[in-house]
């Protein structure tokens, strides 16, 4: 069987996101050409310097270029991203208030992984604008003897219980419990609030392996701290060439992506959107932006508010399938 998460409607967002990025602002009506008079808050649900603030920290600055005002990072931490997630839903609904967030772990899966939420993330929220697209990768201690995955599930074969692993998010979770599955290991799962805590649980002996964002654990890699050993998605990362992805591993069928996007309070009035979804298209739009995602491990993500709302339902449906097939119990 073939576990895959499929791109196909995001397909031809290119165009239409660039179409929109040229569009004029001039005959937007008065409450969007007014906006923003003031700062704006971006939530980030990770911790300071982790991977995904600084993806935030990126496009907030650049919308803030865009808007001529600027944009203040509030990290809101916890729960894998419900905490933050649950601040922007309950945020008032003008435009001063976005969350930037990986869309397809917050949004998409944390309903399957949860058995109650204080948000609903398709009624709470008024999707903006996917931004970018990375995978999450396998790794061990730098230090470590173990090379490959086959050499990973030998050594944990041989411990009792098949000893343990990190994550500190959704998506995390259900790519190292699918993992499990699939090799048939009973490692305990170990959550941190931020995954520079399981790096250095890593790296002191206290996890066999941790799964997080290719953003992060790729300068952990450089520095020699970790080894990455794996990559969850179904292509290798132009960041990590001589990675291999799971499949190619040994693990036929796993595929695990993950993306990122900006999503607004519900009831944000449409003018307003539509002008954050014109800063997003001219951000992606650069050399500037692809070059920085390159460098973190990710790709740009162009699409419109309307094929984001399609691609978290859509998303939704495929990581209901994914909890179950890793025969996660929702918390």
């Amino acid at each position: 069987m073939k576990h895959s998460i499929s791109r196909s409607t995001r397909g031809g967002a290119a165009a239409a996101c660039v179409f929109a990025a040229a569009a004029s602002l001039v005959a937007l009506p008065a409450v969007a050409q007014e906006y923003p008079t003031r700062e704006i808050r971006a939530i980030c649900s990770f911790a300071a310097g982790s991977g995904g603030d600084i993806l935030v920290r990126y496009y907030s600055e650049r919308i803030g270029r865009l808007s001529g005002k600027p944009v203040i990072v509030e990290n809101r931490v916890g729960a894998q991203g419900v905490i933050g997630t649950e601040a922007a839903a309950r945020a008032k609904p003008d435009g001063y208030t976005i969350l930037i967030a990986p869309a397809s772990s917050t949004l998409s899966a944390a309903p399957y992984l949860f058995k109650k939420l204080p948000y609903d993330p398709l009624k709470d929220f008024t999707p903006v604008a996917p931004i970018s697209s990375l995978n999450f990768v396998f790794a061990v201690d730098g230090k470590s003897a173990v090379k490959t995955v086959a050499d990973m599930v030998a050594e944990l074969k041989k411990k009792p219980d098949n000893g343990s692993f990190g994550v500190n998010n959704n998506t995390g979770q259900v790519a190292g419990e699918l993992f499990k599955e699939m090799a048939g290991l009973k490692s305990e799962r170990i959550p941190y609030t931020t995954t520079v805590q399981g790096v250095t649980d890593l790296m002191g002996g206290r996890l066999d392996f941790l799964v997080g964002d290719a953003t992060f654990m790729t300068g952990q890699a450089r520095a020699g701290r970790i080894r990455v050993i794996a990559v969850t998605g179904s292509k290798r990362s132009a960041a990590l060439p001589e990675v291999p992805t799971m499949a190619e591993a040994g693990f036929p069928g796993y595929d695990i992506s993950a993306w990122w996007g900006v999503v607004a309070p519900a009831g944000t009035p449409k003018p307003i959107v539509d002008r954050l979804a014109n800063w997003i298209a001219q951000i992606n739009a650069t050399d500037e932006t692809r070059a920085f995602l390159h460098n973190v491990a990710t790709d740009v993500l162009n699409g419109t508010p309307e094929q984001m709302v399609t691609m978290l339902r859509e998303d939704g449906e495929r990581w209901a399938r994914y909890v179950k097939l890793a025969k996660i119990e929702p918390q």
